[in-house]
């Protein structure tokens, strides 16, 4: 071997040592002791050096190409193939993809090629030190709820849209919606498929968006119940039983928040690969296989292995729990007004409600309207206002001609 020699901190050690050995400045065993090794191992090397000097301490696989090494043309394929359909594809991602395709390599390795290649860099996330919560022991116990606007659909729709997410704090399972906003009506769907799946959580952890909470003051109504102001969805919680608790950070829910990150990678690229720019769509991507794939992926075992979900009684109707209520004032007619729409009650009941009568007018989320009195539905019948003013028209005229008769 001519020219340099290139050798490890290990092997100039060795050298050091060995040529002590040589000059009879130090016996074998004492050199096999300073090299850390056995006394039948010090003598061969010993041997390879004292026949090819320096360059037989030199580990003899040194400047050959790996027996493990891949074909040459097969990474020039794979990384052809990245460039064409996953650019901008983290490794991980991007060898999931790859492997649906046939393409059979190890997330290091294509990372590694990425990097050589100059098709991918590191991203390093650093933020201040915060300190740790653990995490709930049981599935259900607290159930992290946020929103996420983004461009979902990148340059395929105008304008960003808001996938709704719930990851439980104890597992990461995670179920997800989208919707154009982060609307009370998206939140309370979400609930509702969670319920569906898995049942009621025991609280949920939200931020303090008006969605979630109120800040307002009470009304006089509240203040003589002496209940708290409570928004559409924090009502429904309650008939439920949920508890609902508020982050003053995104660090505090971080749970969601992570869950958004991956959703705004894999999820975002998933659309483009099927070429999806739709909300319906992309809830049907959801549906079918993304959040099944995700949990897979992601979800771990509970420390407590015992669910702290509760089972929802059948006699229970979640469409009039997840709903709209106002309460509304009965008019001489029986006529009730909500929404700019007018609503006559039917005769058979008007004997047991008089007009000044509180009703509440529920709106359930498939936009059909129900009257309730004493938690006891009343049968109506809607009319337009132009119909409302004849009839009313027509009464005074009534009762003119009756007083002047």
């Amino acid at each position: 071997m001519s020219g340099d020699l290139l050798m490890s901190k290990k092997e100039r050690k060795r050298l050091r040592i060995l040529e002590r050995v040589k000059v009879g400045a130090m016996s074998l065993k004492e050199a096999a002791v300073g090299m850390g090794l056995s006394y039948r191992q010090a003598i061969r090397i010993n041997a390879r050096y004292e026949q090819h000097g320096a360059a037989g301490l030199v580990h003899r696989s040194r400047g050959r190409l790996s027996n493990r090494r891949i074909d040459p043309a097969i990474k020039e394929s794979i990384l052809k193939r990245y460039e064409e359909r996953y650019e901008g594809f983290g490794p991980t991602f991007a060898m999931e993809k790859l492997r649906e395709e046939g393409y059979e390599i190890h997330e290091e390795t294509l990372r590694l090629w990425l990097l050589g290649a100059g098709l991918w860099q590191r991203h390093r996330k650093r933020s201040g030190y915060r300190q740790r919560r653990e995490p709930k022991r049981r599935f259900g116990e607290m159930v992290q709820l946020d929103g996420s606007h983004h461009r979902w659909f990148e340059d395929r729709a105008e304008g960003t849209s808001c996938l709704m997410s719930m990851v439980d704090d104890a597992t990461k399972t995670t179920l997800a919606l989208m919707d154009e906003q982060e609307s009370t009506e998206a939140a309370m769907r979400l609930l509702w498929s969670w319920i569906e799946r898995y049942g009621m959580p025991m609280s949920l952890y939200c931020d303090r968006k008006n969605v979630y909470i109120t800040e307002r003051e009470p009304t006089l109504e509240e203040q003589l119940e002496g209940v708290e102001p409570l928004t559409a969805f924090g009502k429904a919680c309650e008939k439920l039983g949920i508890e609902i608790i508020t982050a003053y950070s995104p660090q505090a829910k971080g749970r969601v928040e992570r869950r958004h990150g991956v959703f705004q990678d894999r999820f975002v690229k998933e659309l483009r690969l099927q070429d999806i720019c739709g909300i319906d769509m992309a809830n049907d991507v959801l549906e079918h296989g993304f959040l099944e794939d995700l949990n897979h992926r992601f979800t771990i075992p509970p420390i407590d292995p015992q669910d702290a979900h509760v089972k929802l009684l059948k006699r229970v109707d979640l469409r009039a729990i997840f709903c709209f209520q106002r309460i509304r004032t009965v008019s001489n007619d029986w006529v009730v007004r909500y929404d700019n729409r007018y609503f006559q009650l039917l005769e058979d009941r008007r004997k047991d409600i008089r007009p000044k009568t509180k009703v509440t007018v529920s709106q359930w989320l498939d936009g059909s309207v129900h009257i309730l009195h004493q938690k006891k539905e009343v049968p109506y019948e809607e009319i337009n206002p132009q119909e409302l003013h004849k009839i009313r028209m027509g009464r005074q005229l009534a009762e003119y001609i009756s007083m002047n008769a």
